[in-house]
């Protein structure tokens, strides 16, 4: 049977060891699939109104439905989205140069993309735009990673 995701789903994932990570499933887009909102938490919850008072590590794209089909994650809860979580956020991407920098960047609405050249500092603390699979997903969780 299909286990078919719904906005405001809380999402466990087994980390490597004993540890859990935690996201916030908050918008489903045509292109990119689910939006995940990720949670700067890394041990068991049960009290998941209380996980929206931690930081957010990074958002992603990700093919929640196939995850949760193949038991990679499963859905802990399911909690109204909070302000903050309700737009939908604007992501950064751009293409590398041969030593790695990215010279040209375009911000992305989930829309629209225009072209800024160079970000300001807020705007590199915007999302990287792309879709991530379990593997990478996990690592990053396990290490702070922040986009």
């Amino acid at each position: 049977m299909s286990k078919r995701p719904r906005i405001g789903d809380i999402l466990e994932i087994p980390l490597p060891g004993n540890g859990l990570g935690y996201a916030q499933y908050t918008h489903k887009h045509a292109a990119y699939g689910a939006l995940l909102r990720v949670f700067d938490v890394r041990e068991k919850v049960t009290n998941f109104s209380s996980l929206f008072a931690n930081e957010i590590l990074f958002s992603t794209f990700f093919p929640l439905s196939a995850a949760l089909n193949q038991n990679i994650l499963s859905v802990a809860s399911n909690q109204p989205l909070p302000a903050a979580f309700q737009p939908f956020p604007v992501f950064r991407a751009g293409v590398q140069n041969k030593q790695g920098k990215v010279e040209v960047w375009w911000l992305w609405d989930g829309v629209k993309e225009w072209r800024v050249g160079t970000l300001s500092d807020e705007e590199m603390k915007f999302p990287i735009r792309g879709v991530i699979n379990d593997t990478l997903l996990i690592e990053r969780i396990r290490e702070r990673w922040r986009g």
